[in-house]
């Protein structure tokens, strides 16, 4: 053995010390230029992780990616570059060597004929694909097998780069490639409800992304990251600002930041939109009207439009909530909402602009139904908006419920483009705690028949143009997104931002498809992890709709936040803010009766649907007590009485959520500790809020049945009184 003086020993630890760190560094430099992860994982990197796929896959793939042609020449083409540098280096521990031309089997070449002759000279069949579809093909290129990813612009060369990176990630083979796809809807939209202080309204993720003071001298390279992740799943569109928006807004000021964040997403074919308060021109006009048939008016916005304009080149439009909720509107000054529409689609028609004008409308009269009156409104004025216009219709009538039956607009406007929107952050399905993969509910309402034009008349073709034959269309999604590295405070909310942008490109896309995608591009391709995941996901927004508002309940959560059960609410300024309106129980039963005996608002659909849905004997059980008041002991197809199918509805949502537990816990050891341990969190977190959506809804709707609860089935262990003096108020995600 060979004995060191305390200076010799002093030095060597010294020297190993040097050694470990310079290894340290040596291993965080390696992460930043193989898309390592240097840190724990936090969910930052959504569904773009491109870490190292297992040596025999890697082995596969190298051999599709030994060059890369692409012209970088431009900023899209640099994003194309860069994007699939990081994804395939990542993924395959290498990446492509760049190249002008293939040369080499397995180059990947990607653009568009004028920017590629390699791929002019393949003579490709584009014609189909529109400005933003493209085509992914295994080609020969000088004798030399090839994948050519092609498009008739940069912009869909961009959408097919990713699609290549998703199949690499998802495991897909990529021998004999031909797949073409274009997007099915022209404006796909993340609809942020931020405001201007940094506050989301219904966000659970933090403050607002969109760092106001900052800009427009610092554009964080979040920002990119952003428009990376919308541009991979084919978002094309963000709107900055709350729908309940400020007028400052559309300042100067802000319409530079809003600028500066333009200059950031336009490479990824994003384009920036802002909501516009309908009573700018007096607010920040110094008008003293805001009535759209006024010539001051008009000018006023046509002024305003060419500054916009000016200061954000390829500014999308605006969108505008009016007359709603008490936002101002046309109808203070006896207009409609086509002469309100019409008037800011004639200021952007010279800078090719759209307004996005939504149907979210409820007056200060109380209407006999809430539920009917924005078909009330608009119907009288189809045909009359002007070819710029999309009228933004919520998937249902009422307010993003857990369930809702499809909106009555939806065939009901033919001779007007409609745009739907889904909200993505979870106002009424448990913030970000409660894990409910949306895309079902979402898929559910696309493909509900309208009948409008018979048998076949879905949603979805309404939505896409196809029913109708309309050119503008589009889609919608109130964003989940926040300053939270996992940008959605929960890493199963990223799925329901995946699936949005997904079903926005193709509304007829398969929800559970979507689910085992998104699944093994965020966490793994393991099918022993994949294929519990996806199996919990796909029930797991059933199971919110069983524990909160089974059976066509809606409208039940607390008062203002929405944080929690609160059936009993009462009261206040209008009838129909609360609960009672809307679930109606008294002794002979529960339900709004919206039947023709009712407030008939079964009309306002076809024919063949209002029959379905008007009849106690026909109308599907989801949407039981939406449509009818129904007694206490009516037989369900499962042989039990309403009350008792009502109580364990209600326990059959806990089930769930527990297994739900049960299936992630078992899974510790196939997913890093800290997704792991968050994800647990939230579970036990969902399972203990669905117990008492659970007990505090028997409890109270046990006062009007009279019943005992089925048997086996427990008593709430508290009394009605302790649930009702339960108070939140600092519940994340309200009003100010």
């Amino acid at each position: 053995m060979v004995s060191l003086s305390h200076g010799a020993r002093d030095a060597a630890r010294a020297g190993s010390r040097w050694r470990r760190a310079g290894l340290l560094c040596l291993c965080w430099l390696a992460g930043l230029v193989t898309g390592l992860p240097a840190m724990a994982e936090d969910g930052y990197a959504l569904w773009l992780r491109y870490v190292p796929l297992d040596a025999g896959r890697q082995a596969a793939y190298r051999a599709h990616a030994t060059e890369l042609v692409v012209d970088a020449g431009t900023p899209t083409g640099r994003a194309i570059r860069d994007e699939l540098q990081r994804g395939l280096h990542g993924l395959l521990g290498r990446a492509p060597v760049p190249a002008a031309r293939a040369g080499r089997a397995g180059a990947i070449v990607v653009g568009t004929p004028a920017t590629s002759p390699q791929l002019a000279a393949l003579r490709l069949d584009l014609s189909a694909l529109g400005e933003e579809g493209y085509l992914l093909r295994s080609v020969r290129i000088d004798g030399r097998p090839a994948t050519a990813v092609a498009a008739n612009t940069e912009l869909g060369a961009l959408y097919g780069a990713f699609h290549l990176l998703r199949l690499v990630q998802t495991a897909q083979p990529l021998d004999a490639l031909d797949i073409h796809q274009a997007p099915k809807t022209r404006v796909r939209v993340l609809n942020h409800w931020d405001n201007l202080d940094r506050y989301v309204e219904r966000g659970y993720a933090g403050e607002s992304i969109w760092d106001w003071h900052k800009l427009p001298d610092w554009t964080g390279p979040r920002y990119t990251d952003y428009a990376r992740a919308n541009a991979s799943i084919g978002i094309n569109g963000t709107v900055l600002n709350n729908v309940n928006t400020s007028a400052q807004s559309l300042t100067p000021m802000y319409l530079e930041k809003a600028a500066a964040l333009a200059g950031v997403f336009r490479p990824y074919g994003i384009k920036v939109y802002l909501s516009a308060r309908f009573s700018a021109p007096i607010e920040i006009g110094g008008l003293e009207t805001a009535d759209p048939l006024d010539p001051a008016v008009r000018a006023w916005w046509k002024a305003k439009a060419d500054e916009v304009y000016r200061i954000i080149p390829g500014f999308g439009g605006f969108l505008v909530k009016a007359n709603s909720e008490g936002q101002p509107g046309p109808q203070d000054y006896g207009r409609s909402h086509a002469d309100g529409a019409n008037m800011l689609a004639e200021a952007l028609a010279p800078h090719g602009g759209i307004v996005m004008w939504r149907a979210f409308v409820y007056s200060h009269e109380e209407p006999d139904d809430r539920a009917k009156q924005a078909y009330t409104e608009f119907v009288p004025h189809d045909g009359r908006f002007a070819p710029n216009v999309l009228v933004q219709v919520k998937n249902g009538a009422i307010d993003f419920q857990p369930r809702e039956p499809f909106h009555p607009l939806f065939g009901a406007m033919p001779e007007t483009p409609l745009m739907m929107e889904f909200q993505i952050t979870k106002e009424y399905l448990g913030f970000a705690t409660h894990l409910a993969y949306l895309a079902p509910m979402y898929a559910e309402t696309l493909r509900a028949d309208t009948h409008a034009r018979g048998p076949g008349s879905t949603v979805a073709r309404v939505v896409d143009g196809s029913l109708e034959g309309h050119q503008l269309t589009g889609m919608a999604g109130v964003a989940n997104i926040g300053s939270d590295r996992n940008w959605s405070g929960s890493h199963f909310d990223q799925a329901n931002w995946f699936a949005f942008g997904r079903l926005a490109w193709d509304p007829y896309l398969d929800p559970e498809a979507i689910a085992r995608e998104w699944v093994k591009m965020t966490f793994s391709t393991d099918p022993g992890f994949v294929d519990p995941v996806v199996a919990m996901m796909m029930g797991s927004r059933e199971a919110v709709v069983d524990y909160m508002t089974p059976l066509g309940l809606h409208h039940l959560m607390g008062r203002g936040h929405h944080y929690g059960p609160a059936p009993w609410v009462e009261g206040g300024p209008r009838a129909d803010w609360t609960s009672v309106y809307y679930h109606r129980a008294d002794a002979k039963g529960i339900g709004f009766d919206r039947s023709a005996s009712g407030s008939n608002a079964v009309a306002q659909y076809a024919p063949p649907v209002a029959a379905q849905f008007g009849d106690l004997a026909t109308v599907p059980e989801e949407f039981l007590l939406w449509f009818h008041h129904v007694p206490w002991d009516h037989r369900m197809a499962s042989g039990n009485t309403l009350w008792d199918e009502l109580v364990l509805r209600y326990g059959r949502g806990v089930d769930y959520v527990a297994g739900m537990r049960r299936t992630w816990d078992g899974l510790a050891g196939k997913v890093d500790p800290e997704r792991h341990a968050q994800v647990a969190a939230f579970l036990a977190i969902q399972e203990k809020e669905a117990q008492w959506w659970r007990d505090a809804s028997i409890a109270y709707f046990q006062t009007f049945s009279k019943r005992p609860l089925p048997a086996g089935e427990p008593a709430p262990p508290h009394s009605l009184a302790y649930y009702q003096a339960l108070q939140f108020p600092f519940a994340p995600g309200d009003g100010k």
